[in-house]
């Protein structure tokens, strides 16, 4: 063998002549290719005001005397260019851009905190990202925060028969789900233990109105069944101004017996009789 296997620095052979020659040959390469740091990787040409010991990697559209070098390592020593070529795992300091390389032998990347992030496939954080859950993240608490002003949450589905939503689950059971699925309607819906999904509430988008249990709202509260209003006493009864006009409740000692009052903004009557009941 004639040289090392790796960085290929030439062996003085027992029966050479000049040995310092190569002595002096690997010593260069030595100083070219150990601790790399080059000045850029973005030269095109030859830099002529090189200094000597400067190094540069050799960028994909380079021309000149660099044009048949690409990814090699161009050094200027004693007043001429000497070319390496990188092996796969060489790391390279990259001064103009504070970027550390390394070469995956074909190529040369960023590596550790320089990597670019603004296109990445999938992400998990402290937890394994998949195909379908892209971003994964494991933790107890997960903060969006404003940047100077407000601050939106954008869900985007592609039709209305899709599905954009909030789902809420307990040991990876779906329990509660709130957005719009299937339809462009808002709409809240609750599973029970058995995987049976009831919708609770929809908002009619067209009109706002809300509507439970019912598929078309005429009003702006809309509930196909029976409502079941608070009850109380008269003696506990809350101001019927408070509570303002249009308020109902149910008065359970009612002088006329147990029955529902409305205020009118002022005081509690009867629906029944629209007699005073407080």
């Amino acid at each position: 063998m004639e040289q090392t296997n790796h960085l290929k620095l030439p062996y003085i052979l027992p029966s050479q002549a000049q040995k310092h020659v190569t002595h002096n040959e690997a010593l260069r390469m030595l100083d070219a290719i150990v601790q790399l740091a080059v000045i850029a990787r973005d030269y095109t040409h030859p830099d002529p005001e090189a200094q000597e010991g400067d190094r540069y990697i050799v960028p994909d559209n380079a021309g000149g005397d660099w044009i048949e070098h690409t990814h090699k390592l161009a050094a200027f020593t004693d007043g001429s260019w000497s070319y390496f070529t990188p092996l796969a795992g060489w790391l390279c300091y990259v001064k103009n851009e504070n970027k550390l390389l390394i070469f995956n032998g074909t190529d040369w990347q960023e590596t550790g905190g320089s990597a670019d992030l603004s296109s990445i496939e999938m992400l998990g954080i402290h937890a394994s990202a998949d195909e379908t859950n892209r971003l994964t993240v494991s933790a107890a608490a997960t903060l969006l925060n404003h940047a100077g002003n407000g601050h939106q949450l954008k869900l985007n589905k592609n039709g209305e028969a899709d599905t954009a939503s909030l789902l809420f689950q307990s040991n990876w059971t779906g329990h509660a789900e709130m957005g719009l699925a299937g339809s462009k309607d808002f709409s809240v819906k609750v599973s029970d233990d058995n995987g049976q999904w009831r919708e609770a509430m929809r908002v009619d988008r067209s009109s706002g109105n809300i509507m439970i249990g019912a598929m078309t709202p005429s009003t702006r509260l809309h509930v196909d069944g029976a409502i079941r209003t608070g009850s109380i006493t008269i003696r506990t009864l809350p101001s019927a101004s408070t509570q303002g006009a249009g308020a109902i409740i149910f008065v359970s000692d009612a002088s006329g017996g147990a029955q529902h009052a409305y205020s009118d903004g002022k005081q509690w009557l009867s629906l029944r009789s629209g007699a005073v009941i407080a």
